[in-house]
């Protein structure tokens, strides 16, 4: 199986969901590919907040390696399942969906199409963001 996680800027919510599927995947013997990354170009290359890095560390999950990216047409042809983190995610990555099987394998991360929301303006809510992250994340692991 191969993932990619998708958020606005792939520095807060995607690499939290991608160190935390990584993570995952490795305690349960799952062989899974997992990446994370952006709709917008604002942040390529660089590495992920230094608040979400230090929410995953505090959790055991080391995510400063990770950097920025930005999501591509051809993330359709590489991954299996796309996840995103909110509708604004949803409808940016399915415009560059070339035909329905690109647009299938779009899903929210949360179930209903919940959204997860971007701690970016509050820090009180990397703890919580990651809480619900890790929730999801565990559902996706158990169900492969």
């Amino acid at each position: 199986m191969k993932i990619l996680m998708v958020c606005l800027g792939n520095i807060c919510r995607s690499p939290l969901a991608e160190g935390i599927m990584r993570h995952l995947a490795e305690k349960k013997g799952l062989d899974w590919e997992i990446d994370s990354a952006g709709t917008g170009s604002w942040h390529i290359g660089d590495p992920p907040d230094h608040r979400s890095v230090k929410e995953a560390h505090r959790q055991g999950i080391d995510i400063s390696g990770l950097r920025g990216r930005q999501f591509q047409v051809k993330d359709f042809d590489t991954f299996d399942r796309i996840y995103v983190m909110d509708r604004s995610n949803y409808g940016d990555v399915l415009r560059k969906a070339r035909d329905e099987a690109d647009k299938a394998k779009v899903r929210f991360l949360l179930p209903n199409e919940a959204e997860v929301p971007d701690p970016w303006y509050d820090d009180a809510l990397f703890a919580p963001v990651y809480k619900l992250i890790y929730q999801a994340c565990e559902n996706i692991a158990d169900k492969g």
